[in-house]
């Protein structure tokens, strides 16, 4: 390992790993104080931002934060590079690349071809030396595409997921939710439901019900009950109609197997849900949730600042080809990131680093209401995540969700978004909710229906 230095006026500032480096180097949050890995000082964290600008790339490669010997996620970042797609960025430092970046060079096409050769290590250096504007000027630039029965991430899309949550899993309830967001244009990411009970068979009769939805109203989108691995792998062995496949993930083994979870079962739950060959334009099944903090609120991280450590989650989530991956940016809480001013810079260097990996990113922009945080801080991150070209982001009904008990966006909220940034839903879905009169495109507007689509009413006249 070698010293990193900085002198700034008469002080000297050394670093004693690229470890260290990178987590004084992060900008402030409150997880990386609880972890007593933050710079002590502005002072210091500005003179750890120029020595990581000087690092060159290379050296992510010969230093690895968390042992390989230990680690399977190190093994899975060291053992999967692609040296090729590397070899046009392989001469540069950290700041030469964050200008590179910015450049004209950068274009979408660079960046997908560019995306096999980079580290998570890399992505959240450079993030880390990167202001807002840069985040978002970037990440735009970068476009990853999935599908299934939809095409999501396409250039000028905003998607979104359906989670008609409900605290006692009743069907009447989730159906409500549903026919709602559906109503707004939601749900062309995914309609997915948080259950509330860990029974299988009640995880099953939820899939059962989401299926005899989407076919019912022949909606062109995927369903998912957010689930452990494991349960989802029983309920395909029992024959139940499931879509995605869901698992939360973080960026260490240890980490992950507080989720019960490894890179072997995540596979066997990749080729479980290939085997039901249920979707129709494409064969990306898997959906992830990540978050900065999840390592250290499982006391994982290895001294690894929080915003690494959630950037090695995406390295995971690569390996597996999702058609989702969420970043449930402000979940966790106040102690990993303790205001609004965190949340949105942590959603933005998520969204940054996971495009510039090639992971099809979301980002449930949300916060607990022990957070010094509001729904203003809320929009200003919708909105700028919007410009940044955000996959999907959250619908749920008033914002907040009754059942896990935090707050996020709101069916409406996508609505605004698509209406003040010109963004449209998925292309298969778009025709579907024009078939249904439930949103059209009208002089560069989008307007809603006027009245309940026939389905629909013909649906709620049978219950009544």
């Amino acid at each position: 390992m070698a010293d990193f230095v900085h002198t700034i006026g008469q002080q000297t500032w050394r670093f004693d790993s690229l470890k260290t480096l990178m987590a004084k180097a992060t900008p402030a949050r409150s997880g990386d104080y609880l972890a007593g890995v933050a710079a002590s000082s502005d002072v210091e964290r500005v003179a750890a931002q120029m020595a990581l600008a000087n690092v060159p790339l290379i050296h992510f490669l010969n230093e690895a934060l968390i042992p390989y010997e230990t680690d399977e996620v190190t093994r899975l970042i060291m053992d999967t590079h692609d040296a090729a797609a590397f070899a046009p960025v392989r001469h540069l430092t950290v700041g030469d690349f964050r200008n590179w970046l910015l450049s004209d060079a950068a274009d979408e096409a660079s960046l997908r071809a560019l995306a096999p050769g980079l580290t998570p290590e890399m992505v959240a250096a450079v993030s880390k030396i990167m202001r807002v504007q840069d985040l978002i000027l970037v990440a735009q630039k970068a476009r990853v595409v999935t599908c299934f029965r939809n095409t999501l991430g396409l250039r000028g899309r905003l998607s979104t997921r359906l989670q008609p949550n409900h605290p006692t899993d009743d069907p009447a309830g989730i159906a409500a939710s549903i026919l709602d967001g559906l109503l707004y244009g939601n749900g062309d990411a995914v309609i997915g439901i948080n259950p509330a009970t860990d029974s299988t068979s009640g995880i099953c009769e939820l899939l059962k019900m989401l299926d005899a939805v989407i076919q019912r109203y022949e909606i062109p989108t995927q369903s998912c009950v957010l689930t452990h691995v494991t349960t989802s792998i029983e309920a395909i062995e029992r024959g139940v109609p499931l879509d995605l496949v869901f698992q939360s993930i973080a960026g260490t083994q240890a980490a992950n197997e507080s989720f019960g979870i490894s890179l072997e079962l995540l596979q066997q739950g990749y080729e479980a849900g290939l085997s039901l060959k249920r979707g129709s334009v494409g064969e990306n099944l898997m959906y992830f949730e990540t978050g900065q903090g999840s390592a250290l609120s499982a006391n994982a991280h290895h001294g690894v600042d929080q915003q690494t450590c959630e950037a090695r989650a995406y390295a995971v989530a690569r390996q597996f080809k999702p058609l989702l991956v969420n970043t449930v940016v402000g979940f966790i809480g106040p102690e990993y990131l303790y205001n609004g001013k965190q949340i949105i810079r942590a959603g933005l260097e998520d969204h940054f680093c996971g495009k510039l990996l090639g992971v099809p990113m979301g980002c449930d922009i949300c916060y607990t209401n022990h957070a010094e945080a509001d729904q203003d801080d809320m929009d200003t991150l919708l909105t700028l995540l919007g410009t940044a070209g955000i996959n999907f982001i959250m619908g749920i009904p008033g914002s907040d969700d009754v059942m896990l008990n935090y707050q996020t966006t709101s069916f409406h909220d996508a609505l605004y978004a698509r209406q003040t940034l010109g963004l449209r839903a998925a292309p298969e879905f778009e025709a579907w909710l024009e078939k249904m009169d439930i949103l059209r495109l009208d002089n560069g507007r989008f307007r809603l229906g006027d009245a309940l689509p026939p389905p629909f009413r013909q649906a709620l006249a049978q219950l009544s």
